[in-house]
């Protein structure tokens, strides 16, 4: 891990990613988080399918196109955490020697699953039977799904989106008074802990809040653009800044890619 800032600047924009360095608790946690450890797994929508449409993260139709395509997943609720961990992946495998495959299927976390296995402070993964399917064996999909839950091992992976930088989602509703993004194809933890916004000609960061799934918003007003936004992850506090990544002119519903990203 690199420590200090690094300087990138593209068509006379400046752009920040400034890294900051883990504490001695955060490479200790790094470190628990990649052994493999006991859950359960069930899978839903059709054998073959990709999973269901948006889910409690947010993510919209995103969830129906590569790179999330077949790869999305709902979690309980200790791993959800109240939509913090929305954008983690991890890998899951399943344990029957006889049926399962050696190789695990990488999920990202999309949706969350209250109920049933997910309650009880549980360790489930609920997902698509694309996904599900991919854990078993050569020709073995089907009767794998016909188990219905199975005993799985899961570790957090880092995530990967080639050919993609970080962008933020304006979403719907949004205001000169009232502000929400979702941050999308975040390399690395895939998570935000936290988020603030800086307006146009000013130096001050504003905090924003988290709302629901993986959406921040910001409350105030009038919001004059264009906006910088920095986000910081959850899992190791990397952080992130990208300059005028939101046009004074912005839109509702649409989507800005920075020129930059974690990896």
């Amino acid at each position: 891990m690199r420590s200090g800032g690094d300087f990138v600047v593209f068509a006379g924009i400046l752009i920040v990613l400034v890294l900051v360095p883990s504490f001695e608790t955060g490479s200790a946690q790094q470190a628990a988080e990649l052994k493999w450890k006991p859950a359960t797994a069930t899978w839903y929508g059709s054998p073959e399918g990709d999973g269901s449409d948006g889910g409690a993260c947010g993510y919209g139709s995103l969830v129906d196109v590569r790179p999330l395509k077949a790869r999305v997943g709902a979690v309980s609720p200790v791993l959800f955490k109240d939509g913090e961990g929305c954008g983690e992946c991890y890998k899951v495998r399943c344990l029957d020697p006889s049926i399962c495959s050696r190789n695990p299927v990488t999920i990202i976390v999309t949706d969350e699953c209250p109920g049933g296995y997910c309650a009880g402070g549980n360790v489930h993964f609920d997902l698509s039977g694309a996904a599900f399917g991919r854990m078993a064996v050569a020709g073995e999909n089907g009767q794998l799904r016909d188990r219905g839950v199975i005993p799985v091992m899961y570790r957090r992976t880092k995530c990967t989106y080639p050919g993609k930088n970080v962008a933020f989602h304006v979403n719907e509703g949004s205001t000169n008074y009232w502000l929400s993004l979702l941050v999308e194809f975040e390399d690395g933890d895939g998570d935000v802990g936290s988020m603030q916004i800086r307006q146009a000609g000013s130096e001050e960061w504003m905090e924003m809040k988290h709302v629901w799934g993986a959406s921040w918003c910001i409350v105030g007003g009038p919001l004059e653009g264009p906006f910088s936004v920095k986000l910081t992850t959850l899992s190791t506090s990397k952080t992130l800044s990208a300059r005028d990544v939101i046009p004074r002119d912005w839109y509702p519903k649409s989507t800005y890619t920075s020129r930059l990203n974690f990896s």
